[in-house]
């Protein structure tokens, strides 16, 4: 490991930096023994050096990593990082490997990098940020031209954490290096691809990012999109970044709405008042900070095409929502049934599901057997495994990329840009109401007559 690694923490004081960030890096602290990092917090805050420390002490505590503490060197500045002498400050003398994490909201973000000129970074410095990336396809590419003419692409971390998660990772090996799946991962095949990740949260005080992005930015824009594309990939010569980014990136060129239809193929619902786990919970509308006229949606969902000959054809339906009582948080793959069935044998013979669960870790496969009292009659078996939560949070495996200077996991300037351009259709279709906002009461499964996805 390199002990010199210098993590620059824009945002120290801010709650992506104490939720996630830091308890991350304790737990990667702690697994990785030898590696050293000295972390500078900036913000705009009147805090000390003692301060941050503080922070780092309680979520390196939230992670079972108290001990990692004295192997990190802190130090705090007070810094506004839209301004070109607080950066030139901030950044002076830094050498060695550097990264500068943009924990603030992307317009903040967006400032910093037209304040940032190539001379006052570090060679070979990792910019890595958050998303939103850009709030379209055109200001995305904007982004990116900016940021290119300070780093090259390659020392671009576009953070997207569900890349980081130990269950989308699962699914290179049990696509690839399994002779009984990998001949079979295509349109001949499975029928159809799902992707769902829904959660009891409601709001939680999130009204000034939420309520002006929405379920469909929030998620399938940004994480489900990234889920599809390694899903659907090529198999990559390797798993290095410039072959696996590659053939992501080829997914997302490739992907368009259902039929070219966003009005039939998307839906999208707001949640009204109900229960969760005996906690009342108030309609949407009603939470802290929101704007009714927006007509922000909570749960979204949208079917997508692959058009490449290996999945023309599948459907690709994403789903997303807050609130959602029994939340399902996992990847299907249906495959087709047999074309044939011999005479004799009886019942059902739908094709097999193969399930990867989004936390907790777990894959499962349904097929069809001979049943146990009628072996003529045939039975739905299902075979698990429990992957386990994974060595490393999904922050401190995308911390790792970030610290070391690979950005495998991070996502490509062209495939920001491609992911924009997917979801398009759909925002425009939605802007002009084409498409209702249906209610769901807190607690419940979503609109009662929207499709089962499991």
């Amino acid at each position: 490991m390199d002990a010199a690694t210098t993590l620059v923490l824009f945002g120290a004081t801010g709650d992506l930096a104490s939720r996630l960030l830091l308890p991350a890096l304790g737990q990667l602290l702690t697994v990785e023994p030898d590696r050293r990092v000295r972390l500078i917090g900036a913000g705009t805050q009147d805090w000390t050096d003692a301060d941050l420390k503080k922070v780092v002490q309680t979520a390196f505590t939230a992670s079972d990593a108290a001990d990692a503490v004295e192997r990190v060197e802190i130090e705090y500045q007070k810094a506004d990082i839209t301004t070109a002498a607080d950066l030139k400050r901030l950044l002076k003398g830094l050498s060695g490997q550097v990264a500068l994490y943009f924990a603030v909201p992307p317009s903040v973000a967006a400032a910093a990098c037209e304040a940032m000129t190539p001379e006052m970074l570090p060679d070979g410095v990792m910019l890595a940020l958050e998303k939103p990336f850009g709030t379209d396809e055109t200001g995305a590419h904007e982004l990116n031209a900016r940021i290119a003419a300070l780093v090259p692409e390659e020392q671009v971390f576009r953070v997207d954490h569900f890349l980081g998660k130990s269950t989308t990772l699962n699914l290179l090996g049990a696509r690839f290096a399994n002779r009984l799946l990998e001949p079979l991962w295509s349109a001949e095949s499975i029928e159809s691809v799902s992707v769902v990740y829904d959660e009891k949260l409601g709001l939680e005080g999130r009204a000034g990012y939420y309520d002006g992005a929405g379920a469909l930015v929030d998620m399938i824009q940004s994480h489900l999109l990234q889920v599809l594309a390694v899903i659907a990939m090529e198999q990559p010569a390797t798993i290095g970044e410039a072959d696996f980014r590659e053939a992501t990136s080829a997914v997302l060129r490739a992907t368009r709405v259902w039929e070219g239809d966003p009005t039939a193929s998307s839906r999208r619902g707001r949640y009204t008042a109900g229960s969760i786990d005996g906690v009342d919970k108030p309609s949407y509308v009603d939470e802290p900070g929101v704007d009714p006229s927006r007509g922000t949606e909570t749960l979204a969902q949208a079917t997508f095409e692959v058009r490449n000959a290996r999945w023309a054809g599948v459907p690709f339906t994403l789903r997303s929502g807050k609130a959602i009582g029994d939340p399902a948080r996992e990847i299907t793959i249906r495959f087709r049934a047999v074309r044939h069935v011999p005479e004799g044998l009886r019942g059902a013979a739908d094709g097999a599901v193969l399930r990867f669960s989004l936390g907790p870790d777990r894959m499962s496969l349904e097929f069809n057997v001979n049943g146990a009292n009628d072996p003529l009659v045939l039975e739905r078996a299902t075979l698990s495994a429990d992957l386990g939560a994974g060595q490393l949070l999904a922050y401190a495996e995308v911390l790792s990329g970030i610290l070391d200077a690979d950005p495998m996991l991070s996502v490509r300037g062209d495939a920001a840009e491609q992911c924009w351009r997917i979801v398009q259709p759909i925002l425009e279709a939605w802007a002009k109401d084409e498409v209702p906002l249906d209610d769901y009461n807190a607690g419940s499964p979503g609109p009662a007559h929207w499709p089962f996805l499991g």
